[in-house]
């Protein structure tokens, strides 16, 4: 039922889908570069202009052999339609292009059976002679109960033999002669009569669903329970996929990486398009979808959508995509990057049930945890955020933080090509400076202390010096990201990926120009 193109954007399915608490319904489902859409099967008018009705109306006569050549499942007491669950291609009832399985039957002979129990409407076409009116509706969203099997041998099958009792959830096939009385006199025509118009069972558009910002949603909404072989797909606009179901984990995450794959990829080319118009310091590196987990969690709600977006020297945490420049100054929260500490987390590290995590330290010490919906997903951000880390460290080359050592204002530079240099706040007079190949080790107190030890180039004895700051992990973090992004500048296999990434539509370090450092601080000796 499923087969897929060469470059994997296009795929066709069909599978279910439940909306609510309604029954789940087969649906075509079809994956396209920029779009999903979600189809049901529905019966339309091919006589001329083809036209929807929601109601049709036809006669069949009854057969010497075989009857009706219907099956029948349903019914009032189980709040499901009697619905034609099965035509027997002998009868040749299918073929005629006016009745189908899926149809309810709504009258028979004029008789309003809509609120009958199952076995009533039995009895009604049992008597109903040599000729039958029927006026059914194609029921779009087909309930589960008509994939159940067929019961050849139940006794719910009215026959001349059978006690004449019948089960709502298995076929009353309605293909024996009733009117022993009548048999030889029969037509053998069983071809339905209906004045011109013949219809047709076809796939119609039900949802389309815009893959650009869209999300996948595997946890039921807020929670951290996962779907068995399920998800959601929710457009940017709102609109909601419904739950589409699969037979096997494979097909289901086949779907979704496939999905994640165009959603991806769009946001990709989008994000070319839009960096065109922001300076090299304000590019976009990553924009994508996660849930937050609440701080103050209740049991219903632990989790909630957010989207974020790595440009220029921030992180951006939004409700919603930005779409216009207005919306960038809309941020729920922003933070700078390399204040900031990402960490991806193991098995033994999760919070909950939820996988694909991650965390955020702030430079104010808190702590945010996110979540994404696949492994891919999480490989990307960690990526990007390395990469947005590392190319602001380029660009500023240094940060400077006021400090305190021993009752004296300081300030405290860490320099990409230098490493640590500790000044007067006044005079700018130089009292130490490290290269970053020089610290050992360090130490805090949690709140706003940081020992340093650094190692002596000439005596490789160890020198300890005690800053204290207001931001300390503004600071610890800033630390941090220095030296990651000296490490990964060493780092051939890095700054090649990064070359690449070029292709992708994001900045890549060939993107960047020396020029566009802000000027150093200039020292006194």
């Amino acid at each position: 039922m499923d087969f897929k193109t060469s470059n994997e954007e296009t795929k066709t399915g069909i599978y279910l889908m439940q909306e609510g608490n309604e029954e789940p319904f087969n649906i075509r489902l079809h994956l396209a570069k920029d779009i999903m859409t979600i189809q049901e099967q529905d019966v339309i008018c091919v006589s001329g202009e083809p036209f929807y009705s929601s109601e049709r109306t036809i006669t069949i006569r009854r057969q010497t052999i075989g009857g009706f050549g219907l099956s029948i499942k349903g019914g009032a007491e189980h709040k499901l339609p009697v619905v034609i669950s099965k035509i027997s291609k002998e009868q040749k009832a299918e073929l005629s292009g006016l009745l189908f399985i899926g149809d309810g039957i709504l009258q028979i002979n004029g008789i309003n059976v809509r609120s009958y129990r199952h076995e009533e409407v039995v009895q009604v076409l049992r008597n109903a002679g040599e000729e039958v009116t029927l006026t059914v509706s194609f029921l779009k969203k087909t309930p589960a109960f008509l994939k159940l099997p067929l019961c050849e041998d139940c006794t719910c099958i009215p026959s001349d033999q059978s006690s004449g009792t019948s089960s709502p959830l298995c076929d009353s096939g309605l293909h024996l002669n009733y009117h022993p009385n009548n048999t030889d006199t029969l037509s053998c025509s069983s071809w339905p009569t209906s004045p011109g118009l013949r219809w047709e069972k076809r796939w119609v558009d039900l949802r389309l669903i815009p893959l650009l910002h869209s999300r996948l949603l595997q946890y039921i909404p807020g929670s951290d329970a996962c779907r068995k072989n399920a998800f959601q797909v929710i457009a940017m606009d709102g609109v909601c996929s419904g739950i589409i179901q699969f037979p096997a984990t494979e097909d289901c995450l086949d779907w979704l990486q496939a999905i994640a794959s165009n959603i991806s990829n769009l946001t990709k080319h989008n994000v070319k398009k839009i960096n065109r118009n922001f300076p090299v310091n304000q590019q976009i590196i990553y924009m994508g979808w996660v849930d937050e987990k609440e701080q103050d969690s209740v049991q219903d709600r632990m989790y909630s959508p957010k989207f974020l977006a790595l440009r220029g020297s921030s992180l951006f945490k939004f409700t919603a995509p930005p779409v216009t420049t207005w919306d960038w100054t809309r941020a729920e929260k922003s933070f700078t990057v390399y204040e900031i500490m990402c960490k991806i987390l193991k098995d033994n590290d999760l919070l909950d049930k939820r996988k694909h995590c991650f965390s955020v330290q702030t430079e104010s010490g808190e702590d945010m945890f996110f979540s994404v919906e696949l492994d891919c997903e999480l490989l990307i951000w960690e990526k990007a955020f390395q990469m947005a880390t590392f190319l602001e460290v380029e660009r500023i080359q240094c940060k400077t933080y006021a400090c305190i050592m021993e009752s004296h204002l300081m300030g405290l530079t860490v320099d990409f090509s230098m490493g640590f240099v500790c000044f007067d706040a006044a005079s700018k007079a130089v009292l130490w400076r490290y290269k970053f190949s020089q610290l050992k080790g360090s130490s805090d107190d949690g709140k706003s202390k940081i020992k340093f030890l650094f190692q002596n180039q000439e005596s490789k004895s160890i020198e300890a010096k005690e800053l204290e700051f207001s931001n300390l992990f503004a600071v610890l973090h800033c630390i941090h990201a220095f030296f990651a992004a000296k490490v990964a500048c060493l780092d051939p296999m890095f700054v090649g990926s990064q070359g690449n990434v070029t292709t992708t539509g994001f900045p890549s370090l060939s993107g960047l120009s020396c020029n566009s450092q802000t000027p150093k601080l200039r020292y006194t000796t």
